[in-house]
């Protein structure tokens, strides 16, 4: 009788955690961004990492070559869609915000973009697919392990040779893409990398001057205070380029946000929706460079 009583309190307790875990939190935490993040993106990940001795990205990557039809991009939208909705949370643009990318996308047509953060793919699926034949998709990752990942999702898509995935820090490369890839300048430039990057790498691409500051100074530059500072003429923005901004609200970018919104370079327009996945509140930041 005792271990009949131990057996059935297992089973309850078991089932309690598992309900705790599939349901009761995740929508306990669907309406505060700190939360939600801090589950998913920490409690979650690590937990999944060691029971299944993989990463998230790989098992978004299985995901997709379950249920995605090679060379269809819109399947694999969607497989990622599912696994995020239904199997595991990720941080991709999301199907909510997606929708908003794909109609600034399809309104500005662009020869030439811009992806600051691939993560897995994505978005970087989504750019591509609605891009005009001959149009240019050049995509920074710092971490080597996402852009691995990434690689195949974007083959998987078949969409390999619409996408330059470069792997590295967007401060480094952005100064080297004339050079390196014959871009004078990017239509759309789609930020969703490092939040405290946003203001600085605006600010990169912006920049049409080669200057030296003297040791004597201190320069607020990009939100660095070297004693001596050259800038590489970038120039990668022209009279109508775009700039679309993701997680401005959650996580949250204020600084970039008080700066396009109030900088006289700049039209600005904010596009409420919600955190991937979530009722969160997050939205888009489009804006239009005015020279």
């Amino acid at each position: 009788m005792m271990w009949v009583t131990l057996l059935y309190s297992c089973a309850g307790g078991a089932a309690l955690l598992y309900a705790l875990y599939r349901w009761v939190i995740p929508a306990a935490v669907q309406y505060h961004g700190g939360l939600a993040l801090f589950w998913h993106d920490v409690i979650v990940e690590r937990m999944l990492d060691t029971l299944t001795q993989s990463t998230r990205p790989q098992r978004l990557l299985s995901a997709v070559q379950k249920n995605a039809t090679r060379g269809d991009p819109c399947s694999v939208v969607k497989a990622i869609d599912q696994f995020c909705r239904h199997k595991e949370w990720a941080m991709n643009v999301g199907d909510e915000k997606g929708c908003i990318l794909d109609s600034v996308v399809s309104e500005v047509n662009p020869a030439s973009v811009l992806e600051l953060g691939t993560y897995c793919g994505y978005s970087t699926v989504r750019i591509a697919s609605l891009l005009p034949p001959n149009a240019k998709l050049i995509t920074l990752e710092f971490n080597p392990d996402f852009a691995a990942i990434a690689r195949q999702v974007i083959a998987w898509a078949g969409l390999e040779e619409k996408v330059q995935l470069v792997e590295g820090a967007s401060g480094d490369w952005i100064p080297k893409i004339k050079e390196q890839f014959g871009v004078k300048t990017f239509d759309l430039v789609f930020l969703d990398h490092w939040k405290d990057r946003y203001l600085p790498d605006a600010k990169l691409m912006e920049a049409r001057f080669l200057c030296s500051f003297s040791t004597d100074q201190t320069v607020d530059f990009s939100g660095l205070t070297p004693s001596l500072l050259f800038i590489q003429v970038c120039g990668l923005l022209r009279k109508g380029s775009v700039l679309l901004a993701d997680n401005v609200i959650c996580p949250g970018t204020p600084d970039y946000l008080e700066y396009v919104r109030s900088s006289p370079r700049y039209e600005s327009r904010y596009f409420k929706s919600h955190l991937e996945y979530t009722k969160v509140e997050d939205g888009l930041e489009k804006s239009v460079f005015l020279g």
